[in-house]
């Protein structure tokens, strides 16, 4: 069995060398593909033959994978290594060229939306299989399209304009360096380093590193509060003025295809069901020996008296493929090809972004995988979520680029149904000991994916209401400080630098109202995970099937097949309850 070592990613699938001759010679034939598309303006007919308007979009796929192929090698390799000039300038003129290909290509997106009749639209969907909620969400988007100049604008002010915005944003916060003490010396490190010290045992060594992000966060709250603002007021004018929809989370809820009464239930029954991590906080605070938690304890490891198991890159791989493989050879086939082809950066260096994420660039190419892996049992989690992601995208391999995706929410189901097997897998091997270690990290881990995500939801609802009216950073952190207020209750104690946390939040800037989908995700994965506990194998064919669908189902319609009422509270209700048996197991190990 091979060994599988922290390495860097082999992107020459995508290009061997963005200076070759080769590279601008794909550009080229992009450029020239977008040029011949053109010239079907003239041809567009609402009465056309299903088969001249499936030619068409055979067409508009095959310039999508081109261009996700040249614009993913961009992005991958920036992501790679952020402060270098050559990924930087690579990809400002990936997304310049991007923004050109689209322009070229949007006049049939407007027609479709806007010039085509519903009797000849109903006709020319029901002959386009699996494309057909692809198109039937586009006509959704119908009533707020614009013209071809005005979305041309649009889209060519984009680049210098939102996207500007978030790129300085992370160019300036991925820069940031964190100087904190530590056993006596002053270290410095990024933020990826830091946030291991916010779940250290040392009580003192955690406030201190929260203190240290929350106080460089601080210093540069006037150009980061800036930014957020004009971002937000960007979607407002843009989304609300402009298009007409109807609030600004309703943007979000038609771009994901799920209905506002769906993502209403959601964040209701999230809210109505913060006393239940309240509880686990508070029984959180008996095992750590504390009378209550603060914010900054609120990962902390609770193997105080234990030293944290340290994890070797290798028997992570091999621990996350088995728990895959025990619930579908298939799935594991899917997760081991990511390796295989060596489509993982796993290893920790300056200038690498922070964080992790799965990139699928088209359903030919297999997915790519970013962790920062330190050996932490988070960062096994961390690469069964990951690798969640890329099974989702193989299993939908077949589906067009046009609906390989998933829609936003159902995007998490995958990875937070691997961290699921991982669990059971794991806590099979343990004592009781580690079991309730690990016990109340899955139950820290699902309130920083449901609970946690839906607050950050409720906040941004708020905050681009307030920011719409006119407002200053200042009151942004408050309302930010009354919604940390109302998810703890009285179970912690939270301090006041807690008020620019929101700022430290990169998808409140790179895409807002993002954060629901995982409190989507996660309790949508935990009902499916408790029917498979139920069914045993015969749920397996089910699952493969919601995730081989991608994007081609609208996900009520799609869950509705499988059994499920995503638009009722009891649905959500139902995730819930799997939490509170959870903190039930944990008080009874206690």
């Amino acid at each position: 069995m091979s060994e599988y070592k922290l390495e860097r990613w082999d992107l020459s699938e995508l290009t061997k060398d963005p200076k070759s001759p080769e590279f601008q010679k794909q550009i080229k034939e992009l450029e020239e593909m977008a040029k011949r598309f053109e010239k079907i303006k003239l041809k567009l007919d609402p009465k056309m033959s299903s088969k001249k308007f499936i030619d068409i979009l055979h067409e508009v796929e095959d310039i999508s994978e081109k261009m996700s192929k040249i614009g993913g090698y961009a992005s991958l390799q920036y992501s790679a290594d952020t402060q270098s000039d050559e990924a930087t300038s690579l990809i400002t003129r990936m997304s310049k060229l991007g923004s050109e290909i689209s322009n070229k290509i949007l006049f049939f997106d407007l027609w479709w939306k806007t010039q085509v009749d519903d009797k000849n639209a109903k006709r020319l969907i029901k002959d386009s299989g699996e494309l057909s909620e692809y198109l039937n969400h586009k006509r959704l988007f119908a009533k707020y399209a614009l013209s071809e100049p005005e979305e041309k604008i649009i889209n060519t002010l984009d680049v210098t304009g939102i996207s500007a915005l978030v790129k300085l944003y992370d160019k300036m916060t991925s820069a940031y360096v964190y100087k904190m003490k530590v056993g006596g010396k002053t270290k410095k490190m990024t933020r990826e380093e830091i946030t291991n010290y916010i779940r250290s045992t040392n009580a003192k060594v955690r406030e201190t590193a929260y203190k240290t992000i929350l106080t460089k966060y601080t210093e540069n709250k006037g150009v980061n509060g800036e930014i957020y603002q004009n971002i937000v007021l960007n979607w407002k004018d843009e989304g609300i003025e402009i298009r007409g929809y109807k609030s600004p989370i309703s943007m979000r809820n038609i771009g994901n295809d799920v209905d506002d009464k769906t993502i209403e239930s959601l964040l209701t029954v999230c809210r109505k069901n913060s006393p239940v991590f309240q509880k686990f906080f508070l029984q959180k605070a008996k095992m750590l020996k504390m009378k209550k938690l603060r914010r900054y304890d609120l990962y902390a490891p609770v193997a105080t008296h234990m030293k944290e198991k340290n994890y070797q890159y290798d028997k992570s791989v091999k621990i996350v493929l088995e728990s895959l493989g025990r619930f579908s050879p298939k799935l594991e086939g899917f997760a081991r090809k990511v390796f295989d082809e060596k489509h993982v950066d796993s290893s920790i260096r300056p200038g690498k972004r922070d964080g992790a994420f799965c990139s699928t660039l088209t359903p030919k190419i297999t997915p790519y995988v970013l962790v920062n892996f330190t050996g932490k049992t988070r960062d096994v989690f961390t690469l069964a979520h990951e690798l969640g992601h890329a099974v989702h995208s193989q299993a939908a391999q077949d589906r067009s680029i046009l609906v390989q995706d998933a829609p936003l929410p159902l995007a998490e189901t995958a990875s937070t149904f691997s961290e699921l097997l991982l669990y059971d897998n794991l806590s099979n091997k343990v004592t009781n000991d580690e079991k309730k270690i690990m016990l109340a990290e899955k139950i820290d881990d699902l309130y920083a994916t449901i609970m946690r995500q839906a607050f950050f939801t409720i906040f941004e609802v708020s905050a681009h209401e307030q920011i719409g009216k006119g407002t200053i950073v200042d009151e942004i952190s408050k309302t930010y400080l009354q919604n940390l207020k109302e998810q703890f209750g009285n179970s912690v104690v939270i301090s006041d630098d807690f008020a620019i946390e929101w700022s430290c939040i990169p998808h409140f800037y790179h895409t807002p109202f993002y954060c629901y989908a995982y409190s989507f995700g996660n309790l949508l994965a935990l009902t499916l995970f408790q029917r498979y506990k139920k069914e045993g194998n015969s749920f397996v064919p089910s699952y493969i099937d919601i995730l081989a669908a991608g994007g081609s189902k609208k996900p009520e319609k799609l869950l509705a097949e499988h059994g499920f009422d995503i638009r009722s509270e009891k649905f959500w209700q139902d995730g819930f309850d799997y939490v509170q048996s959870q903190v039930k197991a944990l008080s009874a190990l206690n």
